[in-house]
């Protein structure tokens, strides 16, 4: 590191980030974790788990870098919020619209792959579909596809915007940046690898993976370090190429929001280690390789921090 400063501000942004959220996650796991949580209001469907998750888990990144910035007096022109669009406006499309194709084309992989659990019918959706549409005829299942897919594609980054921030401040407002002044590629893997690190708690709970998978919960766990690796190296190179953390608060988004189109083609006893959503080993594979790329052409002289 340049020096102990700014070595401090890392180990005390890290500090925070990951005691305000793994303490919230022990609060879930004591009050019946992601499974059992109880109901805010009885048949509403909205958990404590849930409440905790979205408010205080998922923004433990960002409310540390604001605890940091506050407490260590760090000015806030380099916060990484300036739009920066005329310049960065490439990576704001890349952010908006990568992670969707990629998870179009992880989810076609895995059921290459694996055509036995495609279910060209869309049975699942078929049946939910004409539960809920009462006197009015149920809705195409294609159809339905259909506007999920675009849904999710051009409206996600946007729709998921609040919920995204909460991280991407934190991991890619603060610590990418501050890493990549020593090196930008190591920057980029080690900033993932801590991302996935901080997602072990609501692994351990049943998060992408579920809780009856073999040797649980270690594959999970592993597995949870390479996909967000692969998540966080396109995060971070979109946040430093564009000066901005915006393009990778709309990636994430897009990630989110696009994460389960796989799931709408399912069918039989699928493994969620292998996929079909991005956060299986063959559904990351497209991040993966999109990662090597950014790894293997990232120049240390190219990245823009503002």
């Amino acid at each position: 590191m340049k020096n102990k400063k700014e070595f401090g501000d890392i180990v005390l942004f890290l500090a925070l980030a990951f005691g305000i959220s793994w303490t919230t996650g022990f609060v879930i796991f004591l009050t019946g974790g992601l499974v059992n949580s109880p109901e805010i209001i009885k048949g509403s469907g909205v958990t404590l788990a849930l409440i905790l998750l979205a408010s205080v888990y998922m923004w433990g990144p960002a409310i540390a870098h604001i605890i940091l910035r506050i407490v260590k007096k760090i000015s806030w022109r380099d916060a990484n919020l300036k739009l920066n669009f005329k310049a960065g406006w490439p990576f704001w499309i890349t952010g908006w619209l990568a992670p969707g194709l990629l998870t179009l084309f992880g989810t076609g992989i895995f059921f290459l792959v694996f055509p036995e659990f495609f279910d060209p019918k869309l049975t699942l959706i078929a049946e939910q579909l004409k539960m809920s549409a009462g006197n009015n005829g149920p809705i195409q299942p294609f159809n339905f596809m259909i506007m999920q897919i675009l849904l999710a594609l051009f409206a996600a980054p946007l729709l998921n915007l609040l919920a995204t921030f909460g991280e991407e401040f934190g991991w890619r407002g603060f610590l990418v940046p501050a890493l990549a002044k020593y090196d930008r590629k190591k920057a980029l893997i080690l900033s993932g690898l801590i991302w996935g690190l901080w997602h072990w708690p609501v692994i351990l709970m049943g998060h992408n993976y579920g809780l009856n998978y073999p040797g649980y919960p270690w594959p999970g766990l592993l597995l949870t370090l390479w996909v967000f690796i692969s998540f966080g190296v396109l995060f971070g190179w979109l946040a430093l190429k564009a000066g901005s953390v915006w393009p990778a608060v709309f990636a994430h988004g897009s990630l989110n929001g696009t994460a389960a189109i796989g799931l709408l083609f399912i069918k039989g006893n699928y493994s969620t280690l292998l996929g079909p959503t991005p956060a299986g080993l063959i559904g990351c594979l497209p991040f993966t390789l999109f990662a090597i790329i950014v790894l293997f052409t990232t120049k240390e002289n190219t990245a823009a921090v503002s």
